[in-house]
């Protein structure tokens, strides 16, 4: 006799749609500041690593360690920022991340919020610090850019588990 249980019918086949939607919608979400916004100061949140940290926190298994940096050096492409920051922040997010998971028994909506705003607020202000100098005046700004992000993290965090198919009540 062997310990294998039969795997239900829909349970593969959603773990290969998440392995390739997880990373398009990452992508498709760092390119969305391209689009015509009007706006008097930049505000607009780092989507494609909240999409990122959405499904990291939703779906530990779908990305690779090495995936943050693939996926920040297509964000570094379109963001403006300089070449590398997002590949280093958004890794060093990542790994973190992995860390705390090492050490936490279980996770819940406060865990996962509080995780993905500490990497948002870290990975804004190294961008800060990297892109523009120390004595512009853009704190103001960062705060508040820090704020709507962080807001924004639940409504990422159900359009991750949307797309995966666990939002759907049965």
């Amino acid at each position: 006799m062997s310990d294998l249980r039969p795997v239900p019918i829909g349970t593969v086949d959603k773990w290969r749609r998440a392995r390739w939607l997880a990373p398009v919608t990452v992508m498709l979400a760092s390119l969305l500041p391209l689009l015509p916004f009007v706006s008097s100061i930049p505000i607009l949140p780092p989507l494609g690593l909240m999409m990122l940290m959405g499904w990291r926190l939703l779906r530990p298994d779908i990305f690779a360690p090495w995936a943050p940096l693939l996926l920040g050096f297509f964000d570094d492409l379109f963001s403006g920022q300089p070449m590398g920051s997002a590949m280093f922040l958004w890794t060093m997010c990542f790994l973190v991340t992995d860390v705390i998971d090492s050490r936490l028994v279980y996770r819940d909506l406060w865990h996962n919020w509080t995780i993905g705003a500490g990497a948002i607020a870290f990975t804004l202000i190294g961008g800060r610090l990297v892109a523009t100098p120390l004595n512009a005046h853009v704190d103001t700004v960062l705060l508040f850019q820090i704020l709507i992000s962080v807001a924004l993290l639940p409504l990422i965090f159900r359009i991750c588990a949307q797309l995966d198919g666990r939002g759907r009540r049965t």
